[in-house]
């Protein structure tokens, strides 16, 4: 299947991009480069539009089967700041996109969605089938989008999967890709970066939740574990199957201080750290329910904490990621 991805030079899109092609799919790039590397896409067609751009974007998606779409602004302190920005991108494009995916009868799509759209859940883990409410323009924007999924879908005939991912963390194997943000919001790397010598402290946002060491917990998956879960849901939409959502985590949480000793441990370096006031509106546990991911995917995340760890120190090492 030839497989537009959309965003496929940032971070999740680049590492899902190689394993399509792991699984003999054909993947083309189209990414605007406002927050993606070109050279995350080495080695693929990169088409440089935006999705708001419907003359760039026709004529490449009249040449594929199917759409993933990875092309959202992501920061939650962003979207309450600036949420012209996100509901420009996030629903106006993405609108766009998805319509002109559908001009040119491509009826299968894939959407990057987030656990940000069930905002702060009533229990955890978290399963498919609780309220959603988010509660940032981030997590309304994606909600959006899921909602237009699902009227597109029997009016037009679409097939899609929206896929709420957890916390991506972690990089490639190979070492040649891997997460590169500006500015870097997420604690793995952060953690990774305050472990350098004379670099600032990582803060912790928070040691007084209801939580067995006081710190918030998250579900943390690898990036190439959730890349292979698009690659499943590709294939079962491609085989007529409906529409569906699922959640993308491993399951377990793991509390802000127990990533800092698993960085700690991978490193042999002290994580430099200081405790700063909680962040209004984190929740103080999410955890995925990944019941129907594994039994409508046949999949599983596979790939531990410290797996995750490691490909995240290993491509630092080697990159020009922050740590």
């Amino acid at each position: 299947m030839k497989v537009l991805v959309i965003g496929g030079a940032g971070y999740i899109g680049s590492h899902t991009a190689r394993v399509l092609r792991k699984h003999g799919h054909e993947a083309i790039i189209y990414d605007n480069l406002s927050t993606g590397h070109d050279f995350l896409a080495k080695g693929f067609e990169l088409v440089v539009g935006d999705i708001a751009d419907g003359g760039k974007l026709r004529p490449v998606m009249n040449r594929v089967d199917a759409v993933m779409h990875f092309a959202a602004h992501a920061y939650v302190g962003e979207s309450v700041t600036n949420p012209r920005k996100y509901f420009r991108n996030n629903v106006e494009a993405a609108l766009n996109l998805l319509n002109t995916s559908l001009d040119a009868g491509v009826r299968t799509f894939v959407f990057s969605s987030t656990c940000a759209v069930y905002g702060i859940p009533a229990t955890v883990p978290i399963t498919e089938d609780m309220t959603r409410q988010p509660i940032n323009p981030y997590g309304i924007s994606k909600l959006f989008l899921e909602n237009a999924l699902e009227a597109y879908s029997p009016a037009y005939g679409l097939r899609f999967a929206s896929l709420r991912y957890f916390n991506a963390a972690g990089a490639d194997e190979s070492e040649e890709i891997g997460e590169l943000h500006d500015p870097e919001a997420h604690l793995i790397p952060l953690a990774l970066a305050a472990s350098r010598a004379g670099a600032p402290p990582l803060q912790i946002f928070g040691t007084d939740y209801p939580t067995p060491d006081g710190t918030c917990i998250r579900d943390y998956i690898h990036v190439n574990d959730l890349a292979e879960a698009h690659v499943l849901a590709l294939g079962r939409l491609g085989s007529g199957e409906e529409s569906f959502a699922v959640n993308l985590g491993t399951g377990q949480g793991c509390s802000v201080l127990e990533i800092i000793r698993a960085v700690e441990n991978v490193t042999g370096r002290m994580v430099n750290r200081v405790i700063a006031p909680r962040r209004p509106g984190d929740p103080p546990a999410l955890v995925a329910d990944p019941t129907r991911a594994q039994r409508l995917l046949q999949w599983k995340a596979t790939r531990s904490l410290s797996d995750i760890v490691a490909t995240a120190w290993n491509w630092s090492q080697r990159s020009r990621a922050p740590a």
